[in-house]
């Protein structure tokens, strides 16, 4: 199976492709517009929570809506190719809304994975995943990596060492 047939662009086309649900599904989400290291380590950790992992990938409208007229820098088929070539990535599952509410009450992870920023009463989705048994994890970040930061490197023209 190629990278991108595990692109799917909505909920019903991913439960369609998956008649079966996985044993235990972990989901997280978000924009991925420029990988880093902290990503990477965010969704290998993601993964070892259970043993099929689904991104929610905000569409680029989304993105621009959440981050700005400037964003994203990558569009959505771009993202979704790099995150499928890591092997943590089982499916990628584009959302249209600016939170992943929709997407998340579709699909009924087990696992729902946020980031270490958020607090467990901020986290989109948690009232949906537990009420059927599912947890919450939030996950430490790598420190030392962010988007925003390379964004603003690129675009002052300084390197990485500056």
């Amino acid at each position: 199976m190629r990278a991108m047939d595990r692109f799917y662009p909505d909920a019903a086309a991913f439960l369609e492709a998956h008649p079966t649900r996985p044993t235990t599904m972990c989901f997280t989400n978000g924009c991925f517009d420029l990988l880093h290291p902290g990503h990477v380590q965010y969704l290998e950790d993601c993964r070892a929570l259970g043993d099929f992992l689904v991104v929610g990938l905000n569409s680029d409208a989304s993105v621009a809506r959440l981050k700005g007229p400037s964003r994203p820098l990558q569009d959505e088929a771009a993202r979704a190719r790099i995150l499928l070539g890591l092997r943590s990535v089982d499916a990628v599952v584009k959302f249209e809304e600016d939170t992943p509410l929709a997407l998340i009450t579709a699909l009924q992870p087990d696992i729902l994975a946020k980031g270490g920023d958020y607090t467990p009463e901020t986290v989109v989705g948690r009232e949906v995943v537990e009420a059927r048994g599912g947890r919450l994890v939030l996950i430490p970040f790598l420190p030392g990596h962010s988007s925003s930061a390379i964004e603003a490197r690129i675009r002052s023209g300084r390197g990485v060492n500056s």
